[in-house]
């Protein structure tokens, strides 16, 4: 059975408008800075993966207030010239990318526990034990 979906020709016009390929000596590179971010809800904790390709594990940098977690990174990449040699063409790329997301819980930060191995980021953050409800005697 075939799916029907809504022509929306604003959509259309649009899609790519923003974000353009760039060309350089007939090469196009689409380089658009982002985080892609898995995230696994377990009974006592979450399991969050962060692609982070290219980036130093000096240059991250994670933090946690109470439910938000936030993922930055910063990105250097340059290419050193040596003398003698006849250059060509010479690229550099800074940046700085990141990435905020509520989860369902309290996050313990005591407990957290981050690495980092081969571009990805590791996070597993235990839940925040739920504060028990005391009942106050009235006089």
């Amino acid at each position: 059975m075939s799916k029907l979906m809504r022509y929306d020709p604003f959509e259309d016009f649009f899609r790519g408008f923003f974000v353009r390929p760039i060309e350089m000596g007939g090469l196009s590179t689409m380089e658009t800075p982002s985080i892609k971010v898995d995230v696994k809800e377990r009974e006592k904790d979450y399991l969050v993966q962060a692609e982070l390709p290219g980036v130093k594990k000096e240059d991250i940098h994670v933090t946690i207030d109470g439910d938000v977690v936030s993922i930055s990174a910063e990105r250097k990449e340059e290419k050193e010239v040596k003398e003698g040699e006849r250059v060509i063409r010479s690229e550099r790329y800074f940046g700085k990318v990141s990435r905020s997301f509520q989860l369902g819980h309290e996050i313990d930060e005591a407990a957290a526990k981050a690495k980092f191995v081969d571009g990805v980021l590791e996070l597993t953050l235990p839940k925040k034990a739920a504060a028990q409800v005391k009942r106050l005697a009235i006089e």
